[in-house]
């Protein structure tokens, strides 16, 4: 099948690498601009040229899909699937009617739930215990398309945002494989998604992850566990910031809203709304992140600091 693929992070690498595997003909990558990274600002490529480039695959960087430019350039491909994972961009509808079999997108939730451009983290942010992969047949609504495959995974309690990210790449690859069998095989049925069911999973950037230590723990936790690894949830000691890695819930502390209850080489004991937070892991601007028990060896935390304030 002659396809043209869309992507630009580290998720879509795993599809992109599999339907290389199973033989198919990809004929273009399309995915977003190279960005200046790092201290030096250098222009670094997303990870989907990348692998495209390893594979001798070309590739299409426009700044937006809406140009003449961007639709005469999938007219030419000619493609039978646009296979869309991750990237980014908006799609009109004259581009995702193009292809013979129409284009299908990799979405990283069970739709309807989590539609939107951060759906891994927020389904750890809001305690839920299993996730998935969709593969929809796109239209021009923000992930409202028909569904076609989904593949379930678990979310356990230890979960984190990377983690979890791995394992819905891998179920996208298991999903895209079956959808192309049954677009082969004449099998695949579509599904309306029930709007009545869905949710919205906005964007997140370095405010999502600010503590609030008058909620509950098990929220704290959850924010923590599902911005690791970015952007971190956050929080300060005094004037310093600091990431929270990572952290536990304990049952319960005396002291105020905040408040540092403990500190040793096991973590730091805070007073939350409801039970207790007891981190673990953090990073203090300027420094690797690193276990509490390894800070507080050449740093001073004092008990009854309110953390935040």
């Amino acid at each position: 099948m002659k396809i043209v693929y869309m992507g630009t992070p580290d998720f879509a690498v795993l599809p992109l690498q599999a339907l290389i595997e199973d033989g198919h003909e990809i004929s273009l990558v399309v995915t977003q601009p190279d960005k200046p990274k790092g201290r030096g600002h250098k222009m670094m490529p997303p990870p989907v040229k990348v692998c495209a480039e390893e594979h001798g695959i070309p590739t299409y960087q426009p700044l937006s899909m809406k140009t003449d430019e961007a639709y005469e350039t999938l007219v030419k491909e000619n493609a039978d699937l646009f296979v869309v994972a991750a990237f980014g961009k908006i799609l009109p509808q004259r581009i995702l009617d193009l292809p013979k079999h129409g284009s299908i997108c990799i979405h990283a939730s069970l739709l309807p739930k989590y539609r939107g451009a951060a759906p891994i983290q927020r389904c750890i942010m809001d305690g839920e215990t299993i996730s998935g992969v969709t593969t929809m047949l796109m239209d021009a609504g923000i992930d409202t398309g028909d569904m076609l495959v989904k593949e379930s995974v678990e979310i356990t309690d230890a979960e984190t945002g990377e983690t979890l990210h791995d394992k819905l790449a891998i179920a996208g690859v298991v999903a895209i494989r079956k959808t192309i069998e049954q677009i082969q095989n004449g099998t695949l049925a579509p599904e309306k998604q029930d709007d009545s069911l869905s949710c919205y999973a906005p964007m997140i950037d370095k405010t999502t992850g600010i503590l609030d230590f008058s909620k509950p723990a098990k929220e704290l936790y959850n924010l923590i566990r599902g911005l690791n690894s970015y952007p971190y949830a956050s929080t300060t000691y005094g004037e310093t910031p600091f990431k929270v890695i990572s952290a536990k819930v304990a049952d319960t502390a005396n002291g105020a809203i905040g408040e540092v209850v403990s500190v040793n080489a096991d973590g730091i004991l805070v007073k939350c709304g409801e039970g207790a937070l007891f981190i673990t892991e953090v990073q203090f601007a300027g420094k690797k992140k690193m276990p509490v028990s390894e800070y507080i060896k050449g740093n001073k935390l004092d008990v009854g600091v309110i953390l935040g304030a």
